[in-house]
């Protein structure tokens, strides 16, 4: 069996896979993320997350950050649109030490005021850094058109008026909510056994909150394509071109993958890459995305340029997705995609850590993980009629939202 998994009393999911590493993995992750704020909220969760470090009911920051530090081992978080995940990396020896801090730091953080009120602080900074750098910040104005007024359009940092807002009962509050074990699941990968991983877990967990965890999320509603233009003191020009488009689990997901894979994916031989970056050296920075959620999804285009060719640049990306809508793949290109997307998937699964993170994320939202095997044969299945097809549901261009950073080129032909 790839995994093993167990569910304890309190109603909190494990997953475990057996490795020969003497590394061991674990990421304990919460179905909760930016989406899951009310507009009073926006950047809580990633405001919890930071402060999950800042002391618990028997440990100060300094001792939470030197405990793994102490044996070699790592010690990290992120938070996401729908999950904050906390995750340790330690010799097998030192498994119990790790397990007994993520539980800790997870279900018995204290909130100190006086380091809420520096964390406000060090997040302001962080969001300046966003808005500074336009790559990351055309992605962001993205969501918030692409999902507009929706939760899933807020940035997860939250806005500096939503941060001075904050304070140990509002933060406390939302941890109480959301930060019980009936709302989490551990991913463990490492040279350890289940049912030692099982006994030492069972044990950390037997005195924590036991309330079971019910949280109906808001639908995105409809999707109207926006055109919003910006100025930028930086010199290029920074745009994403872009649609609503499936969720997770939508019988749809995979052949758009695919498509995505095809045009502008994280391959060399992408269309985009070939036809346009490397055929004219128009741009440096040119690629397609997808991100599916638990019940919706983004897909777009990215591209950086000088102003001076970005309608050149524009017009030649519209050109490939006319030609992704119009004209089917031949069986040898179909077939060469295929290989393409699976050769990376299996690539991607290839590090335990990852594996077992990605089938939790599943297991935590869905209650089911699809083989990796079940996968293959899905997108072994996929015709170039149903490429075509959602192709020509989310490569429109009457229904792309277009969002652009302009900058002011310095040089002149």
């Amino acid at each position: 069996m790839e995994f093993q998994q167990h569910i304890f009393p309190n109603g909190m999911k494990l997953l475990h896979k057996r490795t020969y590493s003497p590394v061991v993995n674990q990421a304990l992750i919460f179905k909760v993320g930016s989406r899951d704020e009310s507009d009073e909220e926006q950047g809580m969760a990633h405001f919890v997350e930071h402060c999950l470090f800042k002391g618990t009911k028997k440990r100060k920051t300094f001792h939470i950050l030197s405990r793994l530090d102490d044996v070699g081992g790592d010690l990290n978080a992120y938070t996401g649109k729908e999950e904050t995940t906390l995750y340790a990396s330690v010799l097998r020896t030192d498994f119990k030490r790790a397990a007994e801090l993520l539980a800790d730091i997870g279900f018995q953080s204290i909130f100190p005021e006086k380091e809420i009120a520096k964390e406000v602080d060090v997040i302001k900074d962080e969001i300046k850094a966003y808005r500074d750098s336009p790559s990351d910040h055309v992605f962001d104005l993205f969501d918030e058109y692409v999902f507009s007024g929706h939760p899933l359009g807020n940035n997860i940092l939250g806005t500096e008026a939503h941060l001075r807002s904050f304070n140990k009962q509002s933060t406390l509050q939302f941890y109480k909510n959301n930060y019980i074990p009936s709302n989490a699941v551990i991913g463990i990968s490492g040279s350890i056994s289940f049912d030692r991983v099982v006994r030492i877990w069972d044990a950390i967990l037997k005195d924590l909150d036991k309330r079971s965890f019910s949280n109906v999320r808001e639908g995105v509603g409809l999707y109207t394509p926006n055109k919003v233009r910006l100025s930028t003191p930086h010199i290029q020009s920074h745009l994403v071109l872009g649609n609503r488009a499936y969720g997770i689990r939508d019988d749809k997901m995979l052949a758009l993958l695919l498509a995505n894979n095809i045009l502008g994916g994280p391959g060399m031989n992408t269309r985009l890459n070939l036809r346009i970056r490397e055929k004219y050296g128009l741009t440096y920075h040119l690629e397609s995305f997808y991100t599916p959620y638990t019940d919706s999804g983004s897909w777009g285009i990215y591209l950086s340029t000088d102003p001076n060719q970005l309608e050149l640049v524009v017009s030649k990306v519209h050109k490939e997705l006319k030609e992704m809508r119009n004209h089917a793949l031949g069986s040898i290109q179909l077939s060469k995609a295929k290989k393409q997307l699976q050769g990376q998937i299996a690539i991607g699964q290839d590090s335990p850590g990852s594996a077992v993170s990605g089938a939790a994320r599943m297991w935590l939202n869905f209650d089911e993980i699809e083989p990796l095997e079940l996968t293959m044969r899905r997108i072994s299945a996929i015709t170039s009629s149903d490429i075509l097809d959602v192709c020509n549901e989310v490569f429109l261009e009457k229904d792309l939202s277009e969002i652009l950073l302009s900058g002011d080129s310095t040089e002149s032909n």
